[in-house]
């Protein structure tokens, strides 16, 4: 098992390049589902989580041809209408199979997620928007049935802000009969980036970016092209890296018009950030000043981003308050960054920092994807050696994220167990 090795204390310069969303990719393979035509896609992230995708619909019999960050996905050949629990288990976003499926072949059986580390990610939304379209659904040995003729067009309402939820009722509804209102829509731009990939495709989508979606469902859908959208997880990630190490680091193939919260919130820490067209530079050459903050669906703070802003307020000038409202076990990296010798004190749903003004390296495991990510910022900024087990979580979803700190200065490696 791979781990990280890093010697913390180095300033970070130079330019690291932003690779492509993981949470935009993995709905926008499944879209390969939808249509016999091929949809050639770039700016697709080297992550395991892709890699994961890519097995599954490949045994649905969807043909891939991969060329590094390039994929062309073919859907004339699918004979596989079935996501088994033994690649369900590794990827809960392996859901997003279930309405493509049912949509344009009239059936699907999708195992249920099962447990997730940070918490509890019900699928009951999409199997309450299916049934509304006219879905059978039975939950047999674990698994979803799912079976509909055709789907039929409707107004759903969903009981909470889910994204993959709306990934998956947006794309069943691009096939079925008449017109589909989803209510309650996830605003995230990586929905926004499906939704304008299906419209290439020929669905007909309107209230692209808002939490109302009107959908009239068309008889079919073609090839398209299509770059996935900037990583802004990714992009905030890096910019706190650098915001707790200090130094000044371009970013290229940036958008910053998807982070607005967050790049508000490292102004309010003392980060300078200058910005143009696809780049964002970030400087940093004091302490960094703490900063409250409250995670919420979009266009709110993103709760992807929680667990790296504490890493830069466990060394702030100050103390703050964390407050994590979406997921109920996301501060399981505190009890790591307390070995770091942070300074935090958790009660229910928030999280008291107060700031040291020196981190100390240890060993360090970590628990979930951005909590990992939270460790390398920590370790980046602390004093001495820290090593880091268990980052294959961070595999799951930082596309070389060892190679592009180095490049930027750090002393980072990935070392073999």
């Amino acid at each position: 098992m791979d781990k990280l090795l890093i010697n913390g204390g180095n300033r970070l310069s130079g330019e690291i390049a932003i690779s492509g969303a993981k949470n935009a990719a993995l709905p926008i393979l499944c879209a390969g589902l939808l249509t016999a035509s091929t949809l050639h896609l770039s700016n697709v992230p080297r992550l395991q989580d892709v890699a994961t995708m890519l097995k599954l619909l490949r045994q649905m019999g969807l043909g891939i041809d991969q060329d590094g960050e390039r994929i062309a996905l073919t859907g004339n050949a699918i004979d596989r209408l079935e996501a088994p629990y033994e690649m369900v288990k590794t990827m809960r976003a392996s859901i997003l199979v279930l309405g493509p499926l049912l949509a344009r072949f009239g059936e699907a059986k999708v195992s249920l997620p099962g447990g997730c580390a940070i918490g509890s990610r019900p699928v009951d939304q999409h199997i309450k928007g299916l049934q509304a379209m006219g879905a059978e659904i039975t939950i047999e040995a674990g698994y979803i049935h799912a079976r509909a003729k055709k789907l039929k067009g409707t107004r759903v309402v969903t009981d909470m802000i889910t994204v993959t939820g709306t990934e998956n009722l947006l794309m069943a509804a691009t096939l079925a009969d008449g017109e589909t209102v989803l209510e309650n829509a996830a605003r995230e731009p990586e929905v926004g980036d499906l939704a304008n990939l299906l419209v290439k495709m020929g669905a007909k989508i309107d209230g692209i970016g808002s939490d109302r979606l009107m959908i009239q469902g068309v008889s079919s859908l073609g090839g398209a092209e299509h770059a996935v959208i900037a990583d802004r997880i990714e992009t905030a990630t890096f910019l706190c890296a650098v915001a707790a190490a200090g130094g000044d680091v371009t970013l290229k193939n940036a958008r910053t018009d998807i982070l607005d919260v967050a790049l508000d919130k490292l102004r309010e820490a003392g980060v300078v950030l200058t910005s143009g067209d696809g780049w964002i530079r970030v400087q940093m050459a004091a302490r960094p000043k703490a900063v409250n903050f409250r995670t919420t669906e979009y266009p709110g703070f993103p709760t992807d981003m929680q667990a790296q802003f504490m890493a830069l307020n466990c060394i702030a000038d100050g103390s703050s308050r964390v407050t994590e409202t979406i997921f109920e076990n996301r501060f399981m990296h505190v009890q790591e960054m307390n070995r770091l010798g942070a300074s935090i004190i958790i009660d229910g749903h928030t999280a008291s920092v107060t700031g040291v003004e020196q981190l100390i390296g240890a060993p360090v495991m970590a628990t979930d994807l951005r909590a990992s990510a939270s460790l390398v910022i920590a370790a980046l900024a602390a004093r001495g050696q820290t090593l880091i087990d268990r980052i294959y979580h961070l595999d799951r979803g930082y596309d070389r994220m060892e190679a592009k700190l180095s490049a930027a200065g750090a002393d980072i490696k990935r070392v073999k167990a």
